[in-house]
């Protein structure tokens, strides 16, 4: 089955998914359709350093994501600590320094929803290693309104409780190893539809 082209891809993890994280940055081809917006469980003072260490490998841009600025294709964004960062119905990021969500600011739960209301079908969400359930809501919520969800296998997750909430929660389209999901991402940068592997 082909679903309509991917106009975003959210990621979100937390304790031990800063390598998987790379990897799935490193794995975008240069040229690319696609917006990717990652969220990690991080305080502010490591922003700077975090878009230097992802876009070390990568052949993308990788920059923070600042408040009103347009999410446009082609361009890795990580979300500020200390915020949430939501996604606004016409494609633009909104900064919210409201109360922690599942203990943490920035939550993935609120990045997921918010992509997911502004994409809708065209939209993919990654969830990966975490210590608590933040993201399983979110993926739930994506894939309600059409859009593709995968989970990071925890089997190989380095702290196995966000993708183990999210299989509970969510029933995503794959259950994936680092590995796989580099396919998955470098198959949904290039040609845009997905594919059912």
């Amino acid at each position: 089955m082909r679903r309509a082209r991917c106009a975003a891809l959210a990621i979100g993890g937390s304790a031990g998914s800063l390598p998987v994280i790379r990897g799935l940055i490193a794995a975008l081809p240069c040229e690319m359709s696609l917006a990717v917006v990652v969220c990690m469980h991080t305080s502010a003072h490591v922003i700077d350093d975090l878009c230097a260490v992802l876009g070390d490998t990568a052949t993308v841009s990788v920059v923070e994501a600042i408040d009103g600025a347009a999410v446009e294709p082609g361009r890795v964004y990580i979300a500020p600590g200390g915020y949430h960062l939501l996604v606004e119905r016409k494609a633009r990021f909104a900064l919210c320094a409201g109360q922690r969500i599942n203990h943490v600011r920035p939550a993935i739960d609120v990045l997921f929803e918010t992509m997911a209301e502004a994409y809708r079908g065209r939209l993919a969400g990654i969830l990966l290693s975490g210590r608590n359930h933040d993201g399983a809501i979110g993926l739930t919520r994506i894939r309600a309104l059409g859009g593709h969800v995968r989970v990071q296998d925890p089997e190989t997750a380095e702290a196995p409780e966000m993708p183990r909430a999210a299989l509970a929660l969510a029933a995503p389209d794959g259950q994936n190893s680092p590995d796989e999901l580099q396919k998955f991402v470098r198959a949904l940068a290039w040609i845009g539809p997905i594919s059912d592997a």
